[in-house]
């Protein structure tokens, strides 16, 4: 492990993902080989200032163990996490809480994002630790976006330099970052990413400049463009 390795990176992956229609949780289904979960782990692992990976998993969960590098040893961790995507990330936040201080940064990166480029990692890194609240990878939009409403019907046509796709990682501070969450939980409130639930604070995340080719995993069709993305950058 480099000097330089001080952050640790929370990967809630207990979900399911009911939108792939498939028995797999999405985490798990096959990417060029190997599992989804496999490419993601083995993105953040390799960069330099990656001290270690909190993985959440679900109870009765054993197949995470089968998608570690076979180089892990001790920089990947298991804590069991909850029903919603913010019990487990506060489960890997309470878990880096008994061996990090509170000013610790962390970043939260989503499980199926298997494409994260080493350089939007590096980029965030370093713009976020010098921000003051903390920042997310994002993306402006390149479509027109329509709010609709209850009939689904247009209601306004947002304006697009305006408008831009939350990715991740996200990295804030780890005390802050779990007053956040406890807010949320307390109010009844379920944040969509942690820049939602920091923002409920009153703070304001910086937006730090991503690749669009940072997919998410939730359609079938994701699959076949992360692995283009995988084969352009050699990967493959």
């Amino acid at each position: 492990m480099s000097e330089a390795s001080t952050h640790w990176v929370v990967v809630p992956a207990a979900g399911f993902g009911h939108r792939m229609g498939s028995e797999t949780p999405k985490q798990y289904l096959p990417l060029a080989g190997r599992a989804v979960l496999a490419w993601t782990l083995e993105a953040l692992l390799d960069h330099p200032r990656i001290a270690g990976v909190m993985l959440v998993v679900a109870n009765d969960d054993a197949r995470w163990r089968e998608c570690l590098p076979a180089d892990a040893g001790e920089r990947v961790r298991a804590v069991i996490g909850g029903r919603q995507r913010p019990d487990s990330v506060g489960a890997g936040l309470d878990e880096l809480s008994g061996f990090l201080p509170p000013e610790s940064w962390v970043l939260v990166h989503d499980a199926v994002r298997p494409c994260l480029h080493a350089k939007d990692l590096e980029r965030l890194i370093v713009a976020a630790t010098a921000d003051a609240v903390g920042g997310l990878l994002a993306a402006p939009s390149a479509d027109t976006i329509k709010r609709i409403d209850a009939e689904q019907r247009v209601d306004a046509t947002l304006e697009r330099r305006e408008v831009w796709r939350a990715l991740t990682p996200q990295m804030f501070k780890l005390g802050a970052l779990r007053e956040a969450y406890a807010r949320a939980r307390d109010a009844d409130r379920v944040p969509t990413d942690e820049a939602a639930a920091i923002e409920a604070t009153g703070a304001r995340p910086l937006l730090v400049v991503g690749r669009a080719d940072n997919v998410k995993i939730t359609q079938p069709e994701d699959l076949g463009f992360a692995e283009a993305v995988l084969r352009a950058r050699g990967a493959l």
